[in-house]
């Protein structure tokens, strides 16, 4: 996949009482980039339920922080594709502040049955939309 970057401002709330962005808050940034990358290619989550009955899920995360940020920075959120699976994908992303980055992430994300959570495959036009985009 060619790496998609979200450009993401850093905000008051984002940040702890050390006025550096809180550690969780990076998966929240992770997950903005993502969807805003599904959208971008026509896939609407919601629409994505409502229509086929499946949801998308995160079943792991792993992230290593390097250096903080700060209110008021300006960060890239890049998001790149490591594995497509039948029923899961694979991401890589990373949060950048200008030729420095502060925090890595692997996440896979799994595709569920919206009612019973068991997993499900990932319906076959988005699955190639995303292997195309990958």
């Amino acid at each position: 996949m060619t790496q998609s970057v979200w450009p993401l401002r850093v905000y008051w709330e984002d940040t702890d009482a050390g006025g550096v962005v809180f550690y969780a808050n990076y998966l929240k940034f992770f997950e903005r980039a993502r969807t805003e990358w599904l959208r971008s290619l026509g896939i609407e989550q919601q629409a994505l339920a409502d229509q086929t009955g499946v949801v998308f899920i995160v079943s792991r995360t792993a992230v290593d922080y390097n250096a903080p940020a700060r209110l008021d920075d300006l960060l890239e959120i890049r998001t790149r594709i490591e594995r497509v699976g039948p029923a899961s994908v694979q991401f890589a992303q990373e949060a950048w502040r200008g030729e420095h980055k502060l925090a890595s992430g692997a996440i896979r994300v799994g595709c569920v049955d919206r009612n019973t959570f068991r997993p499900a495959p990932i319906p076959a036009p988005v699955l190639a939309t995303i292997k195309t985009a990958r």
